[in-house]
């Protein structure tokens, strides 16, 4: 008997839950598989969201040979079968097949270089599924040659639905008298992995066959799982919580507590891609000029969990999060480009000055364009006054904060604009 999760596996793309982004009647993706109109495609997405499943689907839909390698177990000897036995069909297909290599980011450089040959002759359509994201992971010839779809973690709904639609068709389940009484640890514990969910939902299924009204709640999935259960809704208002208090801390210059609650997001399995999101953030918004070089390590940290994942990614997180919460604070730009912003809405329809309008073409400069516009470079300081707002408009949106950084900034424009040397 096959596992529940490839009982449930779908075979049409209206049986696939979630992904509306991509398989909605107006998606791009899912207009290239009903037109038969196929390209070369990577799916990159967490492991559960149904990369493997849409692979298959494809071939369904689009009537193709369906050929499949999985990265951890092949290598280019598989792949130049793939192709022998490609070339030897080719007269007597009209569509090339899809080639389908689950895992692509586990092939090496010389592995990923064999593919390029056939996906650039067109002797097949290659679906890739990844994990990891495609920048880092696939070589750029290959990565040229086709198009990246994301696919999205289940979302709390859709595991839901998909709980319950086992439990209402699956051959097996639907005669058995079961109860979901509680949800909260099933979606906790499958991470928003579907196989992974009705994995869990089997187990405890099983271990619960002999009576005779099998009810699914948190303590049941506690004792199948062998692992406590630490309530965290990555949707709900404890989620919400949680990162608005890990916010406060950094901004509050709190290392202790700032890490304390990045722990708690981390034991609860919270995407560390929100977490760099938000340190990128604070880095701008919080600390902002007063330590430039914030935003910089926040930015390397993004770009870093996304390469490594967890449990690795937690050390970078925490070096991260130390540093800003350490790093003096300032919120000068974000005021800054707030008042900015408001005073434009209100001058919006305010002309450019004509000295700092661009002459691209004899008529522009005819017309005065550029003209009377002061190269700073030409000057002493490499720097000269000239008004650069609208006429009438004089403005102070950046008020420099006081600390170190921002003293100098203030020293060095009191320096050039205190003057108010004109010529």
């Amino acid at each position: 008997m096959k596992p529940l999760a490839e009982r449930m596996r779908p075979q049409k793309i209206e049986e696939i839950i979630g992904q509306e982004h991509l398989l909605a009647q107006d998606a791009p993706l899912r207009k290239m598989i009903e037109q038969n109109t196929l390209s070369s495609i990577i799916l990159w997405g967490p492991p559960g969201t149904g990369k493997t499943t849409l692979a298959k689907i494809v071939a369904y839909h689009t009537k193709r040979e369906f050929y499949s390698i999985n990265a951890i177990e092949s290598g280019v000897k598989q792949i130049k079968e793939v192709a022998e036995k490609v070339s030897k069909a080719n007269i007597f297909i009209t569509k090339p097949p899809i080639l389908f290599i689950d895992e692509i980011h586990r092939f090496n450089k010389a592995q990923q270089d064999s593919l390029l040959k056939m996906v650039e002759e067109g002797l097949v359509v290659l679906i890739a599924a990844t994990t990891e994201n495609p920048s880092f992971q696939i070589i750029n010839p290959l990565l040229s040659r086709c198009n990246v779809y994301t696919l999205k973690e289940l979302s709390k709904e859709n595991l839901v639905e998909i709980t319950n639609k086992a439990i209402k068709t699956d051959t097996i389940l639907k005669n058995l008298n079961i109860k979901i009484a509680e949800t909260d640890a099933l979606l906790y514990f499958s991470g928003g992995d579907a196989r992974k969910l009705l994995n869990i939902l089997e187990l405890t299924i099983n271990y619960k066959k002999n009576e005779p009204q099998i009810i699914i709640d948190n303590k049941t999935i506690e004792k199948v799982v062998q692992h406590k259960f630490a309530y965290y809704d990555k949707t709900g208002d404890l989620h919400y919580d949680i990162i608005s208090a890990f916010i406060k801390s950094v901004r509050g210059s709190d290392p202790n507590a700032s890490l304390y609650w990045l722990a708690r997001m981390l034991n609860a399995g919270e995407d560390i891609l929100f977490i760099a999101r938000r340190l990128i953030i604070l880095a701008a918004e919080d600390i902002g000029l007063a330590n430039p070089n914030a935003l910089l390590l926040a930015n390397a940290t993004y770009e870093a969990v996304s390469k490594i994942g967890m449990p690795e990614a937690r050390i970078i997180l925490s070096e991260t999060t130390i540093y800003l919460a350490s790093s003096p604070k300032s919120n000068s730009a974000y005021k800054a480009i707030n008042a900015a912003m408001d005073f434009a809405k209100q001058t919006s329809n305010t002309p450019v000055p004509k000295h700092l309008r661009n002459a691209s073409t004899k008529l522009m400069k005819e017309l005065g364009y550029s003209a009377g516009y002061k190269y700073p470079h030409d000057y002493s300081e490499h720097f000269t006054y000239q008004s650069y707002l609208p006429d009438g408009i004089q403005e102070t949106f950046y008020h420099p904060a006081n600390n170190q950084r921002e003293n100098s900034i203030k020293t060095f424009l009191k320096k050039l604009w205190g003057r108010r040397e004109k010529g």
